[in-house]
């Protein structure tokens, strides 16, 4: 049965969360596309929407978005995923994924697009109050005795 290996990051605060999907909760994924808007209750994140952005099958071959079908496929690249060109206008034929998720998949990689709208609580502002300064009571100053001369 199907196993997948699902890493979910989150753009806003730069961070990615690991979760491990066995046998009917994976199959909800088998036959999905890449670029697909799912619910975010399928990884452990209800109410979010997460995106399908890419993954990698048994043997670490890439998924790559524009060659159809769910099998691996040996075509000819100049860019982008699964082949990084030398030199510029550099062509190679190598093998990659097609964009469909099937139980050869290993690796999922998603980002979450929308998360859940929290309702923040309206509370009263409470005014932090500060202890009134006392007023130091100043003792009259002893004014200077003038010597008075008396001579």
């Amino acid at each position: 049965m199907a196993k997948f290996k699902i890493i979910v990051s989150d753009p806003e605060e730069g961070n990615s969360k690991t979760v491990e999907l066995e046998e009917a909760r994976a199959a909800s994924l088998i036959g999905r596309k890449l670029g697909e808007t799912l619910d975010g209750s399928v990884v452990d994140l209800p109410g979010h929407k997460i995106q399908i952005t890419g993954g990698s099958d048994k043997d670490g071959f890439p998924m790559r978005r524009d060659v159809h079908g769910g099998v691996r496929r040996k075509v000819v690249l100049s860019g982008g995923v699964g082949f990084s060109a030398p030199k510029k206008g550099m062509l190679r034929r190598k093998a990659v994924r097609g964009n469909t998720i099937t139980d050869e998949i290993a690796q999922l990689n998603m980002k979450i697009v929308e998360k859940p709208k929290v309702a923040k609580e309206e509370k009263p502002k409470e005014k932090k109050e500060t202890p009134p300064k006392e007023k130091e009571e100043k003792e009259p100053e002893a004014q200077p005795e003038t010597a008075s001369s008396t001579q």
